[in-house]
């Protein structure tokens, strides 16, 4: 088992920047891919970022790409998500996700996903 858990949310007006940290508990991070989703007030749990397990390849939601960077650290078992360039739209509670993905393709469908840490508040000011 995992345990997740995200920081660095707040307000951030229009064009700004964060970095959200989840920093993870457990054993054996490095086997699990980790994934960034995100979930806005009456909507469903979205996709935003996944990262293999060594690091070396990454996918994001088109709605973020090109303005979002996931990155992890195995030493520290940490991973973490740059965005620049925010829009009112980024606006919502981003969660941190873990699953082995052991014997199955990874997907992007957050009911597929094991772990999951409390999130974090993201605002952004139009």
């Amino acid at each position: 088992q995992v345990q997740l858990a995200e920081s660095g949310g707040g307000l951030v007006q229009t064009g700004g920047s964060l970095r959200l940290s989840c920093a993870a508990s457990g054993r054996s991070f490095s086997s699990y891919v980790m994934g960034w989703f995100r979930q806005a007030p009456g909507k469903e749990r979205e996709f935003v970022a996944v990262i293999s397990r060594s690091g070396s390849s990454t996918n994001y939601a088109d709605a973020v790409k090109g303005r979002f960077t996931i990155s992890r650290d195995n030493a520290k078992n940490t991973v973490s998500l740059q965005m620049n360039s925010l829009k009112p739209e980024d606006t919502a509670v981003y969660l941190c996700a873990a699953d082995d993905f052991r014997g199955t393709a990874i997907s992007r469908h957050y009911r597929v996903w094991d772990y999951w840490g409390q999130g974090t508040q993201v605002t952004v000011s139009s």
